[in-house]
């Protein structure tokens, strides 16, 4: 449909109509099959409204939402489709790792990858666009929903929030088959809530929102995302949803967002509860002035906004931009002409977990899957050496993320499934203990038994565990959280693992010290405990439909590990929210002070993290060589190339993440100790080296001033490249 057809297709529509487009609301008003992903409160549509409503979120399945569409299209007066919208954050059947496990691949290739199966499984089930990517930058892992992001850093958040959008969207038109609409969240500083406690208030300096938080959502406007979501915080005290400054003049006017703007879950009746709206009307005002297009799940828009028009409170022309805005998206789409764009029962059969899908499933969960310690045990020989594997998590299906809503988990392969699959003997299997500690509060995936059952059976699975333990020449535990335990509304003050789980460990390590841990888990742990006393530790986060396959690969060394850190690993919750890019101090603590007290520093644990950002070992050994220069002054119009020659040294062929750092001395306001400004993966077989580049512009080096502009300041850099956030090797230039 042209232009032209769409302004006439608004004028045609009363007001009524158009304000229903609007509204968003749940397939499960629908069918009863649909998903609820938010609180179910009594939102008092009428059938009218559910009706003639604009778009429906959580429901999935080409049967059942061509049947909703066909059934709405013969109500609908002017044949105005649905557009159907769902979360689909790491796969739809075919369940990829956990956005902040992706972005410890450090690949942007791979999981561009990866959105495009997410995309082409979920338009083939009928769905028209995802709420993801979520490029909320994360520095505290409280917060249960740092496991949708990929991490504490702006510019791999930036680098993946380009990959991911363009993985659903392509980079053609969104009628191309296979393709969904990315939907961008959340809008904006969501993932820095004080004392990382969900939906609390974020406090965020101008310069530290403008220079930290908003380059990954800029990252994807600039890839063309079609849809934005407001976050459900206050920034700079005024909720998003009715912040005008932050949505039309920073998004729209300065980013250059041209999109719908939707709410997040009855968002905009939560102005009510934030205090700055007294009820309903006056928080639809507020959010149609600040420009949100889409109210989902509250009548909010369709019980007041034509009240509002008739009392002269709002200008109609807000509610013709809005409609108009869904009215494009659909259009967009390619909805006008074909309502079911892509699903299709028979192509949702042939796609959805398919082997080339399953098969790129497991290539991403190995890149994900952190090396953190290794003290000479791993790979574990697939011969000659008795194994216990021990621990809830050995044959634990839960391990898709707690956002997996369309995921069957009888389909993934667990870590026992993943070792039997390789054909390892003379091993045994005991689960141990159970995930979490009795009255704790937390949900679990398990039948809820009496004290007195509860107790024997404990007893039993850790004298099955410890008769193992005691037998085996390695001992494999599988410890960590299940997905409920993070994700939206799952905030926590104790990151440690589970007490059960930490007594078990002990008991196990007082029988046999040579334990390998693996960790599942959605956010980082405090595991100082079991990073000393295991003789190696694997990330394996929650690693989606191959994540047996993967582990089990990884650690018999079918595969080398070459994941690397997006967030820090903190020694205890004391430090966070930490992060490696912070800010030089007036009494800055560089270790080697002694026992001087007047330092910024804590005084019973270091500074770092217990492991930091960017950090990961392989089987094999890189030897990088020292930083080379062409040149030691950049001009505003030039380049400086800094290279390392990077060599493996070692007996296993693998991958390793070449990091660029750059660190601004001197500058009118305080600058980080160093940032990240570029990334290279490469894979080099034993004794192959290779040169790696980077080039370094003026560009690179621009920030927000001490007069807010955004600019470059002229000066000395410091160059460091390495395989961490950490490393010493260091060049340096001059900015004239």
């Amino acid at each position: 449909m042209k232009q032209e057809q769409l302004k006439d297709l608004l004028a045609d529509m009363t007001l009524e109509e158009k304000i229903d487009q609007l509204l968003q609301v749940c397939s499960y008003y629908y069918e009863k099959e649909g998903v609820i992903t938010g609180p179910e409160n009594a939102a008092g549509f009428t059938e009218q409204e559910i009706n003639n409503a604009g778009s429906v979120l959580g429901g999935g399945g080409a049967k059942l939402l061509r049947k909703i569409q066909e059934s709405y299209m013969k109500k609908q007066p002017h044949q105005i489709p649905l557009i159907f919208m769902a979360d689909i954050i790491n796969g739809y059947r075919t369940i990829f790792p956990i956005p902040l496990a992706q972005g410890c691949t450090f690949n942007t290739e791979i999981v561009e990858k990866a959105a495009a199966v997410s995309a082409k499984e979920s338009a083939a089930a009928g769905l028209h666009l995802t709420f993801s990517p979520m490029v909320d930058l994360v520095r505290d892992a409280r917060w249960g929903r740092v496991m949708e992001s990929t991490g504490e850093d702006a510019y791999l958040n930036s680098c993946f929030a380009k990959a991911i959008v363009e993985g659903y969207q392509g980079t053609g038109p969104l009628t191309e088959k296979g393709k969904i609409a990315a939907c961008v969240k959340h809008f904006a500083g969501y993932g820095a809530p004080m004392a990382g406690r969900d939906y609390n208030t974020v406090e965020l300096s101008e310069r530290t929102l403008l220079g930290d938080y908003l380059p990954a959502y800029q990252a994807a406007v600039d890839a063309g995302c079609a849809t934005v979501m407001t976050s459900f915080n206050t920034l700079d005290r005024i909720p998003s949803t009715g912040n005008k400054k932050l949505l039309r003049d920073i998004l729209r006017n300065k980013m250059g967002f041209d999109g719908v703007i939707i709410s997040d879950w009855a968002a905009i009746e939560e102005l009510i509860h934030h205090g700055i709206a007294k009820n309903k009307e006056e928080a639809a005002a507020l959010a149609m002035e600040a420009g949100v297009d889409i109210d989902m799940m509250t009548t909010c828009y369709c019980g007041n906004l034509k009240k509002l028009v008739e009392e002269n409170k709002i200008n109609e022309s807000l509610v013709d931009e809005a409609a108009l805005r869904v009215l494009e998206l659909k259009n967009q789409l390619g909805l006008f002409e074909n309502p079911f764009k892509d699903g299709d029962e028979a192509e949702e059969l042939e796609v959805i977990l398919c082997d080339e899908h399953k098969k790129l499933a497991k290539e991403i969960s190995i890149e994900s899957m952190v090396l953190l310690k290794n003290d000479h045990i791993l790979p574990l020989k697939k011969e000659g050496q008795k194994l216990a594997f021990v621990g809830p998590h050995v044959d634990n299906k839960w391990i898709s993320g707690v956002w997996s809503i369309f995921a069957k988990v009888d389909e993934n392969v667990t870590f026992k499934k993943g070792i039997e699959n390789l054909g390892i003997s003379d091993v045994t299997y005991a689960k141990g203990c159970g995930f979490v500690d009795p009255n704790s509060g937390l949900d679990v995936y398990e039948e809820m038994l009496s004290p007195e059952e509860e107790k024997a059976i404990e007893d039993q699975l850790l004298e099955e565990a410890l008769k193992n333990a005691k037998e085996a020449d390695v001992v494999v535990m599988a410890l960590g959280e299940l997905p409920i335990h993070s994700g939206e509304a799952s905030s926590r003050t104790n990151l440690d693992l589970p007490e059960v789980q930490m007594n078990l460990f002990r008991k196990v390590s007082e029988v046999n010290s040579n334990i390998v841990v693996v960790l599942f888990n959605g956010r980082p742990l405090t595991i100082k405990e079991i990073s000393d006393k295991s003789r190696a530790v694997l990330e394996a986060w929650l690693p989606g439909s191959e994540g047996g396959n993967a582990i089990a690969e990884i650690l018999f060394g079918d595969a080398t590990p070459s994941g690397k850190l997006s967030m820090s690993f903190p020694h205890n919750v004391g430090q966070v929210p930490i992060y490696y890019n912070e800010f030089h101090t007036g009494r800055p603590y560089a270790g080697n002070e002694g026992n001087g007290k007047y330092f910024s520093k804590y005084l019973d644990v270091p500074n770092e993290p217990l492991y930091p950002f960017g950090y990961g070992l392989s089987y094999t050994n890189f030897e990088i060589s020292e930083v080379i220069l062409d040149q030691r002054e950049l001009t505003k119009e030039g380049s400086v190339e800094a290279s390392v020659t990077v060599k493996n040294t070692g007996e296993y062929s693998g991958k390793e993440v070449i990091q660029l750092y750059i660190q601004d001395k001197n500058a009118s306001v305080a600058r980080p100790v160093r940032e990240l400004k570029g990334f290279q993966k490469i894979e080099l077989e034993p004794g192959e080296e290779i040169k790696v580049t980077f080039v370094i512009t003026e560009e690179m080096l621009k920030f927000y001033d001490v007069n807010m502009n955004y600019t470059s300041e002229p000066g000395e850099f410091n160059v460091f490249i390495g395989s961490d956030s950490g490393t010493k090797n260091q060049g340096g230039f001059i900015l004239v």
